[in-house]
């Protein structure tokens, strides 16, 4: 879900054993040498990680505890989105108070892991949720390189 602004993942480049396809499925194991000295950032305008159905993504279900994929199934919509996203303004209804799964800097800790290798984790999870949702050659993959790119915006 994606905030107004950007926002920073802190934690380390270091590449890992790399992501795995999009097409593969499952939770990418960690970046390519491609997010090396990259740094997350949540663009506008994207909301590909609110596309929650557990079809398309059971390794987000898989990981969460049992009160989590509780609430996890119950925000998902018929149409396989989060029933609080705004697909019309692209935007999360409830962005302020939305669950711990529902927050990049959490992914570390519900996937199992290393802090040192968050950043690279988060890069290579968006990488490969926009390009399920919006292709791999589309302007929301674009703008989420060139966001990479910029210098990091702390979290508030």
């Amino acid at each position: 879900m994606q905030p107004d602004h950007p926002a920073q993942l802190q934690g380390s480049s270091l590449p890992l054993a790399g992501d795995r396809d999009a097409t593969a499925g499952g939770a990418p194991q960690g970046p390519s040498q491609a997010s090396k000295g990259l740094s997350w950032q949540c663009i506008s305008g994207c909301g590909a990680c609110c596309r929650l159905d557990p079809g398309e993504r059971p390794e987000a279900l898989e990981a969460l505890g049992a009160e989590d994929q509780e609430l996890y199934l119950s925000m998902v919509g018929a149409d396989g989105w989060c029933r609080h996203y705004d697909t019309g303004g692209q935007r999360c209804r409830i962005y302020e108070n939305r669950p711990r799964f529902c927050r990049v800097t959490n992914l570390a800790s519900i996937f199992a892991v290393a802090e040192a290798e968050a950043n690279d984790f988060a890069i290579a999870c968006c990488r490969q949720q926009i390009r399920s949702e919006h292709g791999g050659r589309g302007k929301v993959l674009r703008r989420f390189e060139r966001a990479l790119r910029q210098p990091p915006t702390p979290l508030a």
